[in-house]
């Protein structure tokens, strides 16, 4: 499956880089789609099972891409 990570800052974002980079987890840094919104404009394009692993306090928003449809699955409180 394919999710798009939005993040509360920049760091966020490269901090969450690094540890899927630590866990051989392949993730690509990009603007936030226009069809998203974000606190900051990177997010992080990622294909992996268990997503909600990776959920920490830097996460703003994970939407899961499916065809031509962005589905919301996290929000942070």
């Amino acid at each position: 499956m394919v999710y798009h990570v939005l993040f509360f800052t920049h760091s966020g974002a490269i901090k969450f880089d690094r540890k899927c980079k630590r866990m051989n987890i392949p993730c690509e840094l990009m603007p936030v789609p226009r069809a998203l919104s974000s606190n900051c404009s990177v997010s992080a394009k990622i294909e992996w099972d268990d997503i909600k692993s990776l959920i920490d306090d830097e996460v703003e928003k994970i939407f899961l891409s499916q065809k031509d449809e962005n589905i919301l699955i996290y929000e942070a409180e």
